[in-house]
């Protein structure tokens, strides 16, 4: 049933990977992947048709890439987390895909162990990402723009949160390196996205560091 696992679909057009990333979540505790696809075109068709918490979408596909996929998903499964897992780590992959409604980003190359913790993450309302792309996105916020003055709403504690947001820290490690519990660290955010009237991570990164 749903809700007992966190529902995967993967889209991937190469075998051996799509294969490995069917095996990691079936045989991980807590994660049940229901479909797999090899191209956006059979993703488009049979997808929407299925209750999907988190799909993990390859942007290099044959025919329609991933991002475009996405878009055209996006509207018609509005509860599913899309994911993008890719070899891409240039900004113009990163921020077309986060601004095409990617709610995380992750490079092929992470462990399986934080690709589980990526989805779960997700699940939760985080936005992952490697954190090669999560300083990526920082320089070129901080290249852009300077400061928000909205960040000056922000406590201390949450100000040292964003920093850790924005260094593609999950929920869970920043708990352990502020000594606190995950759901105080959820309820940190929250104020955050609260004070910066946003609802992701890139959205407050973005709105941080005045990133037009």
């Amino acid at each position: 049933m749903k809700g007992e696992k966190i529902t995967v679909s993967i889209v991937e057009d190469i075998e051996d990977i799509r294969e490995a990333l069917r095996v990691l979540v079936n045989g991980s505790t807590g994660f049940e992947c229901t479909h797999v696809y090899a191209d956006a075109e059979e993703a488009l068709d049979k997808m929407p048709a299925n209750d999907i918490d988190v799909v993990l979408m390859d942007i290099n596909l044959p025919g329609m890439d991933g991002i475009g996929c996405m878009k055209a998903l996006k509207p018609l499964m509005p509860n599913t987390q899309f994911m993008m897992c890719t070899v891409y780590d240039d900004d113009d992959h990163i921020f077309n895909a986060l601004q095409s409604g990617a709610s995380g980003y992750i490079l092929k190359r992470t462990s399986p162990a934080q690709i589980l913790e990526a989805i779960r993450d997700l699940h939760e309302g985080g936005s992952p990402m490697s954190s090669e792309i999560a300083r990526r996105v920082v320089f070129s916020m901080q290249n852009k723009g300077k400061t928000s003055e909205a960040v000056e709403l922000l406590t201390d504690r949450e100000t040292e949160i964003l920093d850790f947001l924005s260094k593609g820290y999950l929920y869970k490690e920043i708990a352990a390196e502020l000594f606190i519990s995950k759901e105080t660290v959820k309820k940190h955010i929250h104020n955050i996205y609260d004070k910066l009237h946003v609802q992701t991570r890139t959205e407050a990164l973005n709105k941080a560091y005045q990133r037009k």
